[in-house]
């Protein structure tokens, strides 16, 4: 072992930035802490702008080698990628897990190969992807979709290397080179990634990590000239301040931010079912930009469904997401755990109830919990607490209901639990949603368009639409006339 490698579960990890296809270390480092224990994990290298600029350089060093190999040879480097990752499963799900309490069955069997997948999905589209060439007034329209040079990926730390795949795969896969900052709290997947990607013959600069802690190395990248491309999955703020940045060089950005999400439950719902639905919200600690928090249920049948949601949840195991029979791991962090118990407390101190949960427990873990007698345009109904936390609204008609379902500045993704296929219809279509869910949560195919609507984001990814963001879209227009005869 050298200074710059840390043994997460015997897995080793090198601590330093990728860049250029080489390892950089920097003058000062942070310390890389687990949510499952609190245990120091590695002192991780900590960017600044002088790594921000050395890998941007890499980046654009790299970028015309990149974008002029043939798709196929770009599609099979992506698939040798997901053969490594497919490799490496079980110390990714390990590592990841330590270091940001995610449950390591679920990483083993569900998140490290979405991972793989996702990087096979954009090989194999990228060879399938052609718009169908059109005639104008006898001239023929051709639309090829270039390659638009170095882009920065921001990704966040409750599924770290599983949305950074959503990134890169498609990124790469258009031709373009790759900045990758993952969050400072769950680093070292990223790191593991570098190497597969280099082992899979990924050339040098084509793929870069910069490790950061704050804004340091990040505020650099997405102001940098020389960035093409933006996406960030995050929080409102931080994005706002990337879109200042990037609007100075007008670098298109994609963003996929918060939500506080509805799941409607019509009386002629699938009570299990609907409950069911309910209590996954409860994944991964609350920590899914996606989970529908907010619980809004037909008066008729809300004593029943909480009835039967309280005796569902109360099956539920916290503790070390290590143990196969866990199902709620940690929060990710103290600061994170302050910020869901303060918004629990204050709901509690203007009026909500606790059906169950409502505090703390040992370590970095917290109860889950459900709070009625809340009103629409309290705190813990408006806000993203991005933790472990619902709430509980009835209503008395289909209107009531996607009155309450879309009244907040988010639309991220909506659920809905019903029986009736028209009453479904009517409602997903007023429903302000990047995503709509019908009897199911969770279920994303990646041809499909994924984003959000208001404040839960800027543009959408998936299929073509990924690579109608990652690349310059160019129609060519051929006259029938002048060609010379070289017969």
């Amino acid at each position: 072992m050298t200074a710059h490698l840390t043994t997460v579960a015997g897995v080793a990890v090198d601590t330093r930035h990728w860049i250029g296809g080489a390892r950089v270390a920097s003058a000062a480092t942070f310390t890389d802490v687990s949510p499952v224990d609190g245990a120091a994990l590695g002192e991780i290298a900590r960017g600044t702008a002088t790594e921000a600029e050395v890998a941007v350089a890499a980046a654009k060093e790299a970028f015309p080698g990149w974008a002029a190999t043939p798709r196929a040879e770009r599609a099979r480097l992506l698939h040798a990628i997901a053969d490594g990752v497919e490799k490496r499963i079980e110390e990714l799900a390990i590592v990841e897990t330590t270091d940001n309490g995610a449950l390591l069955r679920s990483h083993r069997r569900g998140v490290m190969p979405r991972v793989a997948h996702n990087f096979r999905f954009f090989a194999d589209w990228l060879l399938k992807l052609e718009h169908e060439d059109f005639e104008t007034r006898g001239h023929t329209n051709h639309v090829s979709w270039d390659p638009a040079g170095p882009c920065v990926l921001i990704t966040p730390w409750n599924a770290p290397l599983m949305l950074a795949s959503w990134k890169i795969a498609p990124a790469l896969a258009a031709g373009n080179t790759v900045v990758l900052k993952p969050a400072e709290w769950t680093p070292l997947t990223a790191s593991l990634f570098a190497d597969i990607a280099h082992e899979a013959g990924l050339p040098a600069g084509v793929f870069n990590v910069v490790q950061g802690y704050g804004a340091e190395a990040g505020s650099a990248l997405v102001s940098h000239p020389d960035v093409r491309r933006i996406s960030f999955t995050g929080s409102v703020p931080t994005a706002k301040t990337i879109a200042a940045s990037a609007a100075a060089h007008l670098v298109p950005t994609s963003f996929e931010l918060g939500g506080k999400s509805p799941l409607l439950v019509f009386a002629d719902a699938d009570l299990d079912l609907a409950v069911d639905l309910a209590v996954e919200q409860y994944d991964n600690a609350g920590q899914v930009c996606l989970a529908a928090t907010r619980l809004l249920v037909e008066s008729s049948v809300a004593e029943e469904f909480t009835r039967r949601f309280v005796a569902k949840a109360s099956q539920l195991t916290q503790g070390d997401p290590r143990d196969e029979a866990t199902d709620i791991g940690p929060n990710i962090h103290p600061r994170q755990l302050e910020k869901i118990d303060g918004f629990v407390q204050r709901a509690l101190a203007a009026g909500a109830r606790a059906v169950i949960g409502g505090h703390r427990k040992d370590g970095q873990y917290y109860a889950p919990t459900l709070l009625t007698d809340v009103a629409q345009d309290s705190e813990v109904v408006q806000e993203e607490v991005f933790g472990p936390v619902l709430t509980l609204q009835t209503f008395d008609t289909e209107e009531e209901a996607v009155r309450l379902a879309n009244d907040t500045r988010f639309g991220l993704a909506a659920t809905v639990a019903t029986g009736d296929h028209e009453r479904a219809e009517r409602v997903t279509d007023q429903l302000v949603a990047g995503t709509v869910w019908v009897n199911c949560f969770f279920v994303r195919d990646l041809q499909a368009p994924f984003g959000g609507s208001r404040e839960s984001g800027v543009g959408r990814e998936g299929g073509t639409w990924s690579f109608d963001f990652y690349c310059d879209l160019k129609n060519t227009v051929t006259s029938p006339k002048g060609w010379r005869d070289h017969g």
